[in-house]
């Protein structure tokens, strides 16, 4: 495969200015975002869940909260990715942890009738002024390593979660980014990979990030090392 890029690995090329990190919950997208950062130098905007007052209430009461909760998140997350317009002039690029795109696909879980026609209205209107990301890498593991880490770091909001509703995430998730084409979309699995306790996973994605063209959906699995379309 051809190289978009012949430089130093720890520089992104021109076309990769903002880069989203994708995946289900408890599957490290706020790790992968930080260590990219560092890497890059990039600006890292992680998603604040904690503000979303009906996050706690809605794991426990799906139903009644889903629409009140999913429309706090289309604010919020509006609210953080249209400022990314004007990058800043200290920075080469941003990385997030997450997508606007993503949002659908909780409202489209949870959300029925008039609820999710007015969701559907809003988000249209908003991601007018969204920049879309010149990357997204969606990772995946398995369902247990997701839940392990989120019993780990056990936020209260989060302790209704379980390998059922992983489950049901990781469908929707792959249902949806199966027919994306908003964005090129790295899709990596990250089973066997560490990045924190093994330097050298980071490296390799990293690699394949700046060397590959991106265009279309890219399959990366690191125990078969080939990079495919």
């Amino acid at each position: 495969m051809k190289s978009a890029y012949k430089g130093h690995t720890d520089t992104l090329p021109d076309n990769l200015r903002y880069v989203a990190i994708e995946g289900v919950i408890g599957v490290g997208k706020s790790q992968l975002a930080s260590l990219l950062a560092k890497r890059f130098e990039l600006r890292l905007v992680l998603e604040d869940f904690e503000e979303n007052p009906f996050l706690s209430r809605f794991y426990r009461n799906p139903s009644r909260w889903a629409f009140q909760t999913q429309i706090a998140f289309l604010t919020s997350r509006y609210r953080q990715l249209s400022t990314l317009r004007t990058l800043d002039l200290f920075h080469t690029g941003v990385v997030t942890d997450y997508s606007f795109d993503k949002d659908q696909i909780f409202a489209h879980m949870y959300l029925s009738g008039e609820e999710v026609y007015l969701y559907d209205k809003l988000y249209s209107q908003m991601e007018r002024s969204i920049p879309k990301p010149d990357l997204i890498i969606y990772i995946q593991s398995s369902l247990e390593r997701s839940l392990e880490r989120i019993r780990e770091r056990d936020l209260p909001y989060e302790r209704g979660i379980d390998i059922d509703l992983l489950k049901r995430l990781r469908e929707a998730y792959m249902d949806y980014f199966f027919r994306y084409t908003k964005s090129p979309l790295l899709n990596v699995n990250i089973e066997q990979m560490d990045f924190e306790q093994r330097p050298e996973d980071l490296d390799e994605l990293s690699r394949i990030i700046v060397e590959t063209d991106h265009y279309g959906i890219t399959y990366f699995n690191p125990s078969k090392p080939e990079l495919f379309k």
